[in-house]
């Protein structure tokens, strides 16, 4: 959708003008104030649309609800203009102009709203969905761009996750990172992820033909305040491996590499963003795939720290890919580490779709990215390391096992991970099993890859400026 900048909305000749209204206030519509009943109060995500019938320049006026207007937040206005959004394209509408009240800081929640409610996967298809080409908007600030940089990067994300896996596989994964303007990438081999000592991230990738493609991606400003390391989970699909997943759990499992493909979209856009932070982009990318050469039940492995693990089973596959990337990460001399990855089949049973899962080696930074989460409409809730998550990973062969009990599997794995993050880096990680794809629809999402952790991760990189 191509952001146009005018002097005055209300001016332009387009399909459909958005504009809000507060509850029991006027509108800056007066259609919209003639015409609309008094049962269209401007209720948080009400909408009320009227044909103008050639008084105004627009064809409609679509009104959008934004509550009370001493408790409107960026949450609220982002899901209203979406679900405005969304009536537009039901019109068919190509051109829309937004007429937003002008005392509210208004830019990045409406060009998110408007940009994520106007997505659609359609490459496949041969006739392709509906979509708003223009949008014009009378603020021309640097939020503005902002906010279109940030889309740009969460639109990257949720292709790239909705892609089969036969497209994104860890050969397209390490071509995209090194496409990137504004940072330096580099991509090592099977022999050199071998020499590095990641045994544990190499037994995952040797059932399949497709190699693994371990990534690096640096961005080093000129005034860094702070290094940070973010590592996505790359499973380009996971079969479970020998202890392969039923029919219908392999379906989506191409969306196994949502955490490197949030990664990836971060990276795509940050030259552009200019945060004042180093930032280590991390994916060991690969495929758990069921063949002659895959890794069994029973093998002890050694990861790159020089821990040994057991395999329980084959198809918790991730961690073990984490592990390696997590002291590859720490080795780099960081401040801090957020690792993201569809990692549990537990984080959705306690979470489902509505929240990700949180965990980490200190409070003060996980409560600072639940902060940044909230402010851009991602939810994570914190979910307990106790020793006891970790005992059941004891191994009588080697260092741990790589499960644990059936139960509480989402903190098993997260102490599963802390094993291999040294003691003196800030490390958050996050479980979006539950909410990197959704099955249906929800809030400002269509179904399929919501791009999740994008908005929280490049929020929390922004907040870090030379004041």
């Amino acid at each position: 959708m191509e952001i146009k900048v005018v002097e005055n909305t209300k001016e332009i000749q387009c399909d459909v003008l958005i504009v809000n209204k507060f509850v029991d206030e006027l509108t800056s519509n007066p259609l919209i104030n003639k015409f609309a009943p008094d049962t269209f109060k401007g209720k948080a995500g009400e909408t009320f649309l009227i044909h103008t019938h050639g008084e105004a320049p627009s064809n409609y006026v679509l009104a959008v609800g934004f509550g009370e207007e001493q408790s409107v937040d960026d949450n609220i206005i982002r899901e209203g203009i979406a679900k405005a959004v969304k009536k537009c394209a039901e019109l068919k509408a190509k051109t829309i102009a937004f007429d937003i009240s002008s005392n509210l800081d208004f830019d990045i929640p409406v060009i998110l709203g408007a940009e994520i409610a106007n997505y659609h996967f359609d490459k496949y298809k041969t006739k392709k969905e509906h979509k708003i080409s223009e949008l014009y908007i009378s603020n021309v600030t640097d939020k503005v761009y902002k906010a279109a940089t940030i889309a740009q990067g969460l639109e990257f994300a949720r292709n790239l996750a909705n892609e089969p896996a036969s497209f994104a596989n860890p050969a397209k994964l390490a071509e995209l990172a090194c496409s990137f303007e504004g940072v330096e990438a580099t991509v090592y081999d099977e022999a050199q992820i071998r020499e590095m000592g990641m045994g544990a991230y190499l037994a995952v990738a040797q059932g399949s033909v497709n190699p693994p493609k371990f990534i690096h991606i640096k961005y080093i400003p000129e005034y860094a305040r702070r290094k940070i390391a973010i590592v996505g989970k790359g499973l380009c699909f996971d079969s479970g491996g020998l202890d392969i997943k039923p029919a219908a759990s392999m379906l989506n499992m191409k969306d196994d590499m949502s955490g490197a493909a949030c990664v990836l979209g971060i990276m795509s856009v940050i030259g552009k963003l200019k945060p004042h932070v180093e930032v280590h982009a991390i994916i060991a990318a690969c495929e758990n795939m069921p063949s002659g050469s895959a890794y069994k039940p029973g093998d002890i492995l050694t990861a790159k720290n020089g821990k040994t693990i057991e395999v329980d089973n084959t198809d918790a596959e991730g961690r073990l890919t984490l592990a390696d990337a997590l002291c590859y990460a720490c080795e780099l001399g960081v401040h801090e580490v957020i690792d993201i990855a569809t990692l549990t089949g537990a984080c959705m049973v306690a979470l489902g779709s509505a929240a990700s899962g949180i965990m980490g080696n200190n409070e003060e930074f996980i409560k600072d990215i639940i902060k940044s989460g909230e402010y851009v409409g991602e939810k994570f809730w914190q979910l307990p390391m106790w020793q006891e998550y970790r005992d059941n990973m004891n191994s009588d062969v080697a260092d741990m096992k790589n499960t644990g009990s059936r139960y509480g599997g989402a903190s098993a794995a997260g102490m599963f991970l802390k094993e291999f993050v040294t003691d003196d880096v800030r490390w958050v990680h996050l479980d979006v099993a539950g909410t990197a794809f959704l099955e249906k629809p929800q809030r400002e999402f269509s179904k399929g890859a919501s791009g999740v952790g994008l908005r929280t991760i490049l929020n929390y990189l922004l907040s870090y400026t030379l004041t």
